[in-house]
């Protein structure tokens, strides 16, 4: 990737970078320019997190066979009719049926075929009796648990032994029905859904090992600045802990990303765009941070405002809001990649991840960009001094049973403010400060 400017659509537009923006049309512009990725078949556990594509219907009743819920005795109900602890029905035991059972003992008058949780129910038998309800062939009181059969006192018959059932039960007690989970024909996970493990359990139960889907994006993070040293390294002077590719890696991860974390840049343009050359051979977006802004050595700005036509575009703004004012996005790279570069503040770049890639993630998921951050009224009891006019304020906040307090201030560098907020209070653009109580909007962050 070059910087040369050579011929066709220009770097950056004067009206992207000269004007102002406000957060809805720059977040319009990136949706805008975003379509969902390309369906694919994926094994199934492959598929968790992502987005079904098409409806799957149920090919088999759901269970397929009339089945046990319990341990205990298939019988025949007039057997047992009126049974009772001074007056148990005694039966004789003709068969066990374990789960996965193929051949099984029909049950006749008299009789009960010993059954296990799941086991299909044999011919004959109209309900099953727990092994609570019975002496468990044991010729004592009541059981706990199912016991091996044992021979006739004779040696005849079936070797089986008799079971006692204290109790009576109703015709199909302890039985699942064929079907009576789901029916052949009926839908069973709907196009639009996320997969999530229950999903994945019914689809397998239903015997599908695959099924289409629109994959989880691959997200590659890239944080900038020669003075990030990875977290476990000494710091020497000047120098901190790289916080951002971990914070944003996991902001992606937790959208529904697949996210690769490549850590920190030099303030190099050539080894940023060598970089991203690289990892674009396995993302569908790339998120950078740092190196936006005005300064001497914003590389992210420097490498990527020049790029040809054929390389792509990368529009850097200036946006309406605090904190995260300086934001690009374009597209790079033969496929024509989104890319993100946002702020290099922490809190800068986890406001902006959520505002922007976020939606953009959910996007390229096929699901609505909005679906999963909700935006409540509360009341601000401490009210907020200040506000930026004609900027729309994003403070840190923690929000309980309809009420929200801001935590830290407004500066952008407050890590451990943005840890223990669980919630974003908007602040908007034409107002300059809040009354204490008054009602605010606040999104949710979990």
């Amino acid at each position: 990737m070059s910087t040369s400017t050579g011929t066709g659509t220009p770097p950056a537009t004067t009206a992207d970078t000269d004007r102002l923006w406000s957060v809805d049309e720059h977040l319009d512009d990136i949706l805008g320019k975003l379509r969902p990725l390309e369906p694919i078949e994926l094994q199934l556990l492959d598929a968790q997190g992502c987005v079904l594509v098409e409806d799957v219907t149920v090919p088999a009743a759901l269970p397929p066979f009339d089945n046990s819920s319990m341990d205990g005795y298939a019988v025949r109900v007039a057997d047992v009719e009126g049974a009772s602890e001074e007056f148990p029905a005694v039966l004789t035991i003709v068969g066990d049926i374990a789960a996965g059972s193929g051949e099984l003992p029909a049950v006749g008058p008299g009789e009960a075929a010993r059954i296990m949780t799941g086991a299909p129910v044999p011919p004959g038998a109209e309900a099953v009796v727990p092994v609570e309800w019975t002496d468990g062939g044991t010729g004592g009181g009541r059981a706990d648990a199912m016991t091996a059969g044992r021979p006739a006192a004779d040696g005849d018959g079936p070797g089986l032994g008799e079971v006692r059932v204290h109790r009576p039960a109703a015709a199909r007690a302890h039985i699942r029905d064929r079907g009576s989970d789901v029916g052949a024909g009926e839908i069973a996970v709907r196009a639009g859904t996320v997969l999530g493990p229950s999903q994945i359990g019914l689809l397998a139960a239903i015997g599908r090992a695959s099924v289409t889907v629109r994959p989880r994006p691959r997200v590659v993070v890239v944080s900038t600045g020669s003075e990030l040293v990875p977290p476990g390294e000494a710091l020497t002077a000047g120098r901190i802990h790289d916080s951002n590719s971990f914070m944003l890696t996991a902001c992606a991860r937790d959208a529904g990303a697949i996210a690769y974390r490549v850590g920190a840049v030099d303030d190099e343009p050539a080894t940023l765009r060598s970089t991203l050359d690289d990892q674009l051979v396995r993302a569908d977006a790339v998120v950078t941070s740092g190196g936006v802004s005005v300064g001497a050595y914003d590389v992210v700005k420097e490498a990527l405002s020049g790029l040809t036509a054929e390389e792509g575009r990368v529009s850097f703004r200036r946006l309406a809001m605090q904190p995260g004012k300086p934001q690009g996005f374009g597209r790079i790279g033969p496929d024509r990649t989104p890319l993100f570069a946002l702020p290099g503040n922490p809190v800068s770049a986890y406001v902006s991840f959520e505002l922007f890639v976020r939606p953009a993630v959910r996007a390229l998921m096929g699901l609505p960009p909005f679906g999963d951050r909700r935006t409540v009224r509360a009341v601000c009891p401490q009210g907020v001094a200040s506000s930026p006019r004609g900027r729309r304020q994003y403070l840190r906040g923690h929000y309980a049973d309809g009420r929200v307090t801001t935590v830290g201030g407004a500066s952008s560098h407050l890590v451990k403010a943005l840890a223990d907020a669980n919630a974003l209070i908007v602040v908007p653009e034409n107002v300059t400060s809040l009354a204490e109580g008054a009602e605010v909007d606040v999104v949710l962050l979990d």
